[in-house]
């Protein structure tokens, strides 16, 4: 009985020693350990961002590159309208919600609204939001009290203005269309104006179509504007 024990501790012992050597049983003479016990948990088989890399593969011999130029993130569409006092007053007369206004859209809107803006804004758009009520900040002012219109509710999100910071990396463009029809709806309320009718919808409208709306539409207005200084001009 003790020969097949120490038979089997022997054997144990022999593919410890053996499994700890690698392939060719050396030992990395770069590394700070004297062996590595599954190498590849250490050293990635991929690049790294910044590890010096073949010249013929990489330029500089550094695989962090810049992306070629003119290219943008799927799914990102730029936005037209400058971080200015010009920009608000453009987007906000002539930017227009691409979205229709649906129950769906609303609802989703509303569930936005209520992680990103509630907390500042209040849940009703009267500006008295958790953090006024507790003093954390002020000044938040009631949707009652504002000009706004839909455009100038994405400009902000987009953008930030005064205090507020951007919510454009938290939000995509279709969810700050949708949160700006819910602004609108509070905004309606609080001035005791007459609801927004739902509007049918036959076809499903895809983020694309809507980057592409506001690509027309800022390129609508640049042509007007063109127009307009040419015959100023005259």
């Amino acid at each position: 009985m003790n020969r097949y024990v120490n038979t089997f501790i022997y054997a144990t012992a022999a593919l410890l020693i053996i499994s700890c050597g690698g392939n060719d049983g050396t030992v990395n003479e770069k590394s700070s350990r004297s062996v590595q016990y599954f190498p590849n948990m250490y050293e990635s088989v991929g690049y790294e961002t910044y590890q010096e890399a073949p010249e013929d593969l990489f330029k500089g011999g550094i695989e962090a590159q810049k992306p070629v130029e003119g290219t943008v993130n799927r799914g990102w569409m730029p936005y037209e309208y400058e971080d200015s006092n010009e920009g608000y007053a453009s987007a906000k007369a002539n930017l227009k919600n691409p979205l229709p206004y649906t129950e769906e859209n609303l609802a989703t809107g509303a569930e936005l609204y209520n992680i990103y803006c509630g907390i500042c804004h209040g849940k009703n758009g009267n500006g008295q939001g958790h953090l006024v009520k507790t003093e954390k900040i002020l000044g938040v002012p009631s949707y009652a009290d504002r000009e706004i219109s839909q455009g100038s509710i994405y400009h902000v999100m987009y953008w930030g203005i005064n205090y507020m910071g951007s919510y454009a990396s938290q939000t995509s463009i279709e969810e700050r269309w949708q949160i700006a029809h819910h602004v609108d709806k509070l905004t309606k309320e609080l001035k005791g104006e007459e609801p927004r009718a739902f509007e049918k919808v036959t076809e499903v409208v895809e983020v694309e179509e809507v980057s592409q709306d506001m690509m027309d539409t800022h390129d609508g207005e640049s042509h007007d504007q063109e127009n307009h200084s040419s015959t100023d001009g005259e």
